[in-house]
């Protein structure tokens, strides 16, 4: 399988290549090339022809070319999935998942627009808010749902008039090369292109002049960079960032029920969702209990399976070097001599593979609890005020997502509205809806995506002032 940077509506290859490693297997897989600073060039003229057209077609237009979007994707599905599958080391259910949950999000698009408002009228004036689009965007995306992540960036872009140049992440390249590329034949040339490179492309697209707004998914430390290259030119700039996301789980719960929710949240796609589950505090008089359950229910539904074909929620870390950051976290636990159980890993399996791994009660300072371990690795902790939950919940830095369960829900909500994080679940675990805006409170984010209120950090608010009389 051949994969190209995609410029002015052109493949192109490039002189220097690099290879990506299935996560499963181990196994190399193909060339990608690394696009130059001379193609990020090529790529913003391309754009800046192309927005002159773009930018004036219809709402209804662009709409239309969404939903072509999602017939070529349609047509491609089996290559998209066994793409999705190699360089993530998903399961064919979790690219099943991907995928449907990427063509269901661009047919949302395709459907919500920013509509002209009429925001102030009386006898001498009204006032009409419109949305012209920034101009050219750039999308430096993540790696652990490299298709999804990357769509939200691209048609948050096209359906409100921008040009997009995407930068998927030099560990998954692969999905969202092709999936550009699927589309060179229906949008107009320099309207949607895609750059595959390393820091130094990221670097120049936060740099350029020409690009308008940069949209980064990634850890709090890059963004922190991308934000200060950013502000030399004024761009905007949307951030969504680490999480460190807790659960609490008060003492009136269906135990048996929330212990599947809970492990669902902490260790789907191996705990490397933004918003999973990454601390787990429970009331101290259903401690024991929920333990005793929440462990039977990981080692039941998320063991290690090599087969990619099994119907598994659970997969490999996606990659060595995040491999290697889990594995540093589970040895420091072992260290510490907090009480660390673990799922048996084969001995002959090959794969970046850490077995679910579950540590009861650590302490609060902790690097388990008070960084994001993005892994299969998950802290269980203890609670009996309510106060003192909710201050240990509420982390200085961090504030992405959070859940509650608890049967009164009047309760459940007041708890929700005092944890400081921008998405809160009730009685269920952490899966993002498209129509849900989602930003990051403190370290977690700047501005946010997803929903009709994600289009306006794509656009520019103009209020057009008319005279009466």
């Amino acid at each position: 399988m051949k994969f190209y940077n995609v410029i002015d509506g052109q493949r192109r290859g490039s002189g220097s290549h690099h290879q990506c490693t299935d996560p499963r297997t181990e196994e190399p897989l193909w060339d990608a090339p690394i696009a130059t600073v001379h193609d990020l060039e090529d790529a913003v003229t391309a754009a800046r022809k192309a927005l002159e057209t773009w930018a004036k077609i219809s709402i209804e237009g662009r709409s239309d070319y969404l939903r072509k979007i999602v017939d070529i994707f349609t047509a491609n599905k089996a290559e998209l999935m066994e793409i999705v599958m190699k360089e993530t080391g998903k399961s064919s259910l979790m690219a099943e998942i991907e995928f449907r949950n990427t063509c269901e999000q661009t047919l949302y698009y395709s459907k919500v627009h920013l509509e002209d408002e009429v925001t102030f009228e009386d006898e001498k004036v009204k006032v009409v808010t419109t949305h012209p689009p920034l101009g050219i965007v750039g999308a430096i995306c993540p790696w652990n749902f490299p298709l999804i992540l990357s769509n939200i960036k691209v048609v948050s872009s096209l359906i409100t008039g921008n040009c997009v140049i995407v930068k998927p992440s030099p560990f998954t390249p692969y999905s969202v090369m092709k999936s550009v590329e699927l589309c060179i034949d229906v949008f107009p040339p320099g309207v949607i292109q895609v750059l595959n490179g390393d820091v130094d492309l990221g670097v120049a697209m936060t740099l350029h002049p020409g690009i308008a707004k940069i949209s980064f998914t990634g850890t709090i430390a890059t963004g922190k960079s991308v934000m200060s290259n950013c502000s030399q030119t004024l761009k905007r700039l949307t951030l969504e960032l680490a999480g460190n996301d807790a659960a609490i789980v008060t003492e009136d719960i269906d135990v048996a029920k929330v212990a599947g929710l809970v492990a669902a949240g902490s260790f789907f796609n191996a705990g490397q969702m933004c918003v999973a589950t990454k601390r787990v505090y429970v009331h101290e008089s259903v401690f024991d209990e929920f333990l005793k359950v929440f462990t039977a229910e990981v080692y039941k539904t998320f063991a290690i399976n090599e087969s990619a074909a099994a119907p598994s929620l659970f997969g490999p870390v996606s990659n060595r070097m995040q491999y290697d950051v889990i594995q540093q976290i589970v040895d420091d636990c072992i260290k510490t001599g907090f009480n660390v159980v673990s799922a048996d890993r084969p001995s002959d399996v090959k794969g970046f593979w850490v077995p679910p791994t579950i540590v009861s009660k650590p302490r609060e300072d902790s690097v388990l609890v008070q960084e994001e371990q993005f892994g299969p690795i998950i802290p269980i902790l203890s609670w009996s005020e309510e106060g003192d939950v909710l201050q240990r919940a509420n982390l200085s830095n961090a504030g992405l997502g959070a859940s509650v369960y608890c049967r009164d829900a009047t309760r459940a909500e007041k708890l929700a509205r005092k944890l400081e994080a921008s998405s809160v679940w009730i009685n269920t675990c952490e899966m993002p809806n498209v129509g849900a805006f989602l930003s990051g409170h403190k370290d977690s984010g700047h501005g946010g995506e997803m929903g009709k209120q994600g289009l306006l950090s794509y656009c520019y608010t103009k209020s057009l002032h008319f005279a009466k009389g």
